[in-house]
C-alpha cells in the first residue's frame, strides 16, 4: 500500500555531518491524505556534539535528557525504519534542501542504508517549498500568500499562521509537520490533474522524460534544450524562476543534469572554466518547466531580457558554449585526503554486500556483544563507525580504550566534505554572548543557553 510520511527535524545546527537530529515528528497518511499513524521521537544530545546557541533558542529544545529522550543509535534506527516502510513516499517542507540529506548522513553513521528510502520497496520522496512556487506562480488562488516586511516569503511559519493550518509554536517538529500536512490538503485540492504534474516532477523517469520533450536551443548544437528553472534561492523579485539552458548530464555523476542560468548578467565576462553550472538530479528539485508563453510570461522583464541577449551571444559564441560545457560535464568533486569517516559518506563510496551484512549483525547485537564483534570489521572506515556509535550512545558499558578514542577524537580539528569546520565550545561561547548582549533572549532562551554553557562545559567525561 503506498502512503506518504510528512516528517520534520529540528537539530542542533546545520552541519549534517557534526550535528544531529533532537526532535522527529512525521504523520503518515494514506493517498487520500487521510491521518494513518503519527510519530514524535526525542533524542538526547550526544557527548560529541556541541548544540549551536542560535539552534536552541530557535528550536527551543533543552540540551537537558528528558525520560523519555533516547540515543541517537535507536532514535536513527526508528527514522530509518519509518522511511523505509513499503510503499512510502517521505515528504516535508525544505526536506530535500535540508531533512533528507541531515538524514542520510544520520543512516551512514549509524550503519544503516543511507539511500534505500529513495528508491527501494517502492519508496521515494517529495518536497513541498518547490510546489509552493509552482503554486504561487500558477494557481495562487489555492492559499493567502503573506507578506513580512512587504516583500513575499515562502517560510512555512508565515504560511502556516497566514492560512491557519496548525496551531502552535513554529520550530516545534510535530507542529511544522502538521503545517506541512495541511498546506499538503490545500495544494492537492487543487486538481488532481495539477497534483499529478507535480507528483511527476519527483518521479525520475517521468521528469527525464519530460526534460528530453524541451525545445532545442540551436540546432548547431544537439542536445541543448531550453527550460525554466524553478528555485525558491532565485527570491521573490525574480518570481523564484529563470530561464536556464540544459546542458547536457555529468559524466562522473549520470543522474546529474546541468542547467545554465540564461540571466546571469556577467556571463560574457568569464573564462569559460569559471562559469558553473547548476546541478539537478532527475526526479528532484529543482523543477524545470518547459517555456511555454504562459509560464514565460511570469518572468522577471529584465531577467528575460539578459537571457535573450546571453542566448544570442552563446549562439554567436559557440566555441565558448562548448568549452563551457565540456567543463561542466567533466567537473568531478575534489577529493579530500584525510577527510574524518563521518564526513566521507560521498568520498569513500559504498559498502560491500558483505560488509553491510557486518553492519547487520552488529547492530542487532546487544551491547557488550557490539563491543566484541568490532573485531570482525576490517574495513578501517567501518570499525571507526562502529567504535563511536559505542561511545556516543552506551557510554556507560566502554572499555578504557574505547574512552580514549571518545577524548582524542573530542580534541581533534575536523572540517566536513564541504570544508566546514567542526563547531566547538569557543564557538559556542562567542555566540552565546553576541545573543545575550546583541538580541534581546527572553527568560527561556536565556536559560536554555546556561543550560547549553554547562553541557559543553562538561564534555570532557562521558556521562550517560
Amino acid at each position: 500500500m503506498q502512503t506518504y510520511l510528512f516528517y520534520d527535524l529540528e537539530t542542533s545546527g546545520l552541519n549534517n555531518v557534526f550535528d544531529q537530529v533532537l526532535q522527529f515528528a512525521a504523520i503518515r497518511t494514506d493517498i487520500y491524505l487521510s491521518e494513518i499513524e503519527r510519530h514524535e521521537i526525542k533524542v538526547r544530545v550526544r557527548p560529541d556534539v556541541i548544540c549551536t546557541p542560535r539552534a536552541i533558542i530557535t528550536n527551543r529544545i533543552s540540551v537537558r535528557p528528558g525520560p523519555d529522550h533516547i540515543c541517537e543509535f535507536e532514535a536513527i534506527s526508528k527514522i530509518h525504519a519509518l522511511l523505509n516502510t513499503p510503499g512510502t513516499i517521505s515528504l516535508g517542507y525544505n526536506s530535500l534542501g535540508f531533512d533528507d540529506e541531515f538524514l542520510r548522513f544520520g543512516f551512514y553513521r549509524n550503519l544503516l542504508p543511507p539511500y534505500t528510502h529513495q528508491y527501494a520497496s517502492q519508496c521515494r520522496r517529495m518536497d513541498l517549498l518547490p510546489m509552493a512556487v509552482i503554486f504561487r506562480n500558477y494557481k495562487s488562488n489555492v492559499i493567502n500568500w503573506p507578506l513580512i516586511d512587504g516583500k513575499p516569503t515562502l517560510k512555512l511559519e508565515h504560511l502556516s499562521t497566514a492560512n491557519q493550518l496548525a496551531q502552535g509554536p513554529a520550530h516545534d517538529a510535530m507542529v511544522d509537520v502538521q503545517a506541512t500536512l495541511g498546506l499538503a490538503r490545500r495544494f492537492f485540492a487543487a486538481g488532481q490533474d495539477m497534483r499529478d504534474y507535480l507528483d511527476g516532477c519527483f518521479n525520475k523517469n517521468i521528469d527525464t522524460a519530460r526534460l528530453r520533450k524541451l525545445p532545442v536551443f540551436t540546432a548547431q548544437i544537439p542536445g541543448l534544450r531550453l527550460g525554466i528553472i524553478i528555485n525558491n534561492q532565485f527570491g521573490s523579485d525574480l518570481n523564484y524562476q529563470a530561464l536556464g539552458l540544459y546542458l547536457g548530464d555529468s559524466i562522473p555523476y549520470p543522474n546529474q543534469s546541468l542547467w545554465l542560468r540564461l540571466d546571469w548578467e556577467d556571463l560574457r565576462k568569464y573564462e569559460p572554466q569559471d562559469v558553473y553550472a547548476i546541478r539537478k538530479k532527475y526526479g528532484e528539485a529543482p523543477i524545470i518547466l518547459p517555456p511555454l508563453e504562459r509560464y514565460l510570461a511570469k518572468l522577471n522583464p529584465r531577467s528575460f531580457k539578459i537571457a535573450q541577449d546571453n542566448q544570442t551571444w552563446l549562439t554567436q559564441n559557440q566555441s565558448f558554449l562548448h568549452q563551457v560545457i565540456k567543463s561542466q560535464r567533466e567537473f568531478k568533486y575534489e577529493f579530500i585526503p584525510d577527510l574524518d569517516v563521518d564526513a566521507a559518506l560521498y568520498q569513500n563510496g559504498f559498502f560491500s554486500s558483505q560488509e553491510e551484512k557486518l553492519c547487520l549483525q552488529f547492530r542487532e547485537k546487544p551491547i557488550l556483544e557490539k563491543i566484541k564483534f568490532l573485531k570482525h570489521f576490517n574495513n578501517p572506515n567501518l570499525l571507526k563507525l562502529g567504535r563511536r556509535i559505542l561511545w556516543r550512545n552506551y557510554p556507560k558499558n566502554l572499555t578504557p580504550e574505547l574512552k580514549n578514542d571518545f577524548l582524542s577524537y573530542l580534541h581533534t580539528d575536523l572540517h566536513d566534505h564541504r570544508k566546514r569546520k567542526r563547531f566547538t565550545p569557543a564557538d559556542a561561547l562567542v555566540e552565546i554572548q553576541t545573543i545575550k548582549t546583541e538580541e534581546n533572549p527572553d527568560q527561556e532562551q536565556i536559560k536554555l543557553m546556561d543550560d547549553l554553557k554547562q553541557c559543553f562545559i562538561n564534555k570532557e567525561t562521558i556521562n550517560d
